[in-house]
């Protein structure tokens, strides 16, 4: 494969990722707002525009289905460094008195999720099965 080749190519990769990602936020954006249908580019072909409908389809379901946590992510932020491994007990209990969190045990996710701190905002998305060999 020549330089030119291969140039060609990353950009025509590129290209059909932008287009792809551009598809599956307009079809979240419209799902979520309840807003008009959403025509896929020509340019994506089947299994890529079927792939980008099930991502979706996962993206909806898991911000429909939203776990508020009374955590306060910023704060807890602003108290950890990128020093802290975990490994010091002694760290992690004065961190987890300051920042307690938020929840009552252990909640088993098995389905897609977003996590919801004390302000509203996302600050994690789970979602099962989203990457395939397909994706």
């Amino acid at each position: 494969m020549s330089t030119c080749d291969i140039k060609i190519w990353c950009t025509w990769a590129l290209a059909v990722t932008h287009e792809a990602g551009a598809y599956t936020e307009q079809k979240f954006n419209a799902e979520k707002t309840g807003g008009e249908p959403v025509i896929p580019s020509p340019n994506l072909d089947t299994d890529l525009v079927m792939a980008c409908n099930c991502l979706a389809d996962v993206l909806i379901k898991a911000y429909k289905n939203s776990i508020k946590m009374q955590i306060d992510i910023a704060r807890y932020s602003k108290l950890i460094s990128p020093k802290n491994t975990g490994h010091n007990e002694e760290k992690e209990e004065k961190l987890l008195e300051r920042c307690p969190p938020g929840h009552e045990g252990t909640k088993l996710v098995d389905k897609p999720a977003t996590i919801i701190n004390v302000s509203g905002t996302i600050i994690a998305w789970y979602l099962p099965d989203t990457l395939t060999e397909t994706t």
